[in-house]
């Protein structure tokens, strides 16, 4: 993966593990699931943005042409995940592997004394029972987050959703188009501006990462789907909030796009429209969600 401290690192040894058969697509509708159409076009994809990382490759600027398509106007909510697993009796990566990175803030302090957090991120926690239903791992749960956007999934997890749910995931250009919301080459989905007018338009960090979070933008982990005023194709937040797995390849990985709530401008200042980011197919933690194509 890119050096990206708000994503949470590779699984050690883990292999890409493909969805079972048995629980693949099963063509049952995912409920409220509120798409928008976006016209066939052409806009320029990419940045050449001063504040990039050269790694990243989110350059050069190049003119893209897409065929109509659909887009979730939201990620996928515990909700919708909830309905799919009711439906489908899927298991997800992190429920096979036991375990699932989480943010060392949200944990209290006996289990973050046991749980390994890797060298380079020490802010991420490996924390053994940890998934979508239990998203700071043991003794968490859903209660009031019925409509926040679902968390520790895999790529191969979001992969299984979005075929019940009779679509796919995004590509990278498609993702990039929606979150753009008509405007050209501009830094976020509203304008160049991070707080307009000083009102905050994204779930990102706000004051130290990653001892310091002032919660400015109202929320300290995820925020619920529509807390934030839509873009000009009214998509929901589209930068910020969880980073969102696209059907494209990086390398050996999986292209993420988005931001997230981890994200700050003195490390991941990836929560711009043209920055990019990519994890193992196989990981997975609490700033990992997806939305769906059609």
């Amino acid at each position: 993966m890119s050096e990206d401290g708000c994503c949470a690192p590779a699984r050690a040894g883990a292999a890409q593990s493909a969805v079972p058969e048995s629980r693949a697509a099963s063509g049952e509708p995912a409920g409220a699931m509120e798409r928008v159409l976006i016209e066939a076009g052409v806009f320029r994809m990419g940045a050449e943005d001063a504040d990039g990382f050269p790694g990243d490759l989110e350059g050069p600027v190049r003119e893209v042409s897409l065929a109509q398509y659909e887009i979730g106007a939201t990620a996928v909510t515990n909700e919708q995940f909830a309905a799919f697993i009711a439906s489908t009796g899927y298991v997800t990566e992190a429920e096979r592997f036991g375990w699932s990175y989480v943010f060392a803030g949200f944990l209290p302090a006996a289990l973050r004394k046991i749980s390994e957090r890797p060298q380079a991120t020490p802010w991420w926690c490996g924390v053994h029972g940890a998934t979508w239903e239990r998203p700071e791992g043991p003794g968490s749960g859903l209660i009031d987050r019925a409509d926040h956007p679902v968390v520790h999934v895999s790529w191969a997890d979001a992969v299984a959703f979005c075929e019940w749910a009779g679509g796919r995931l995004p590509s990278e250009a498609e993702w990039e188009r929606a979150a753009r919301g008509g405007l050209d080459q501009r830094r976020y989905p509203w304008g160049d501006e991070l707080t307009p007018d000083g009102e905050h338009r994204c779930n990102i960090w706000q004051g130290s990462f990653p001892t310091k979070n002032t919660q400015a933008d109202g929320y300290r982990g995820t925020a619920p789907v529509r807390s934030y005023p839509p873009n000009g194709f009214g998509l929901y937040e589209m930068v910020g909030n969880v980073w969102e797995w696209t059907g494209d390849a990086w390398g050996e990985n999986k292209v993420m796009r988005g931001g997230s709530y981890l994200c700050h401008a003195s490390y991941c200042n990836r929560y711009r429209v043209g920055a990019r980011s990519s994890n193992e197919a196989s990981s997975s933690s609490g700033n990992h969600g997806f939305r769906c194509a059609w």
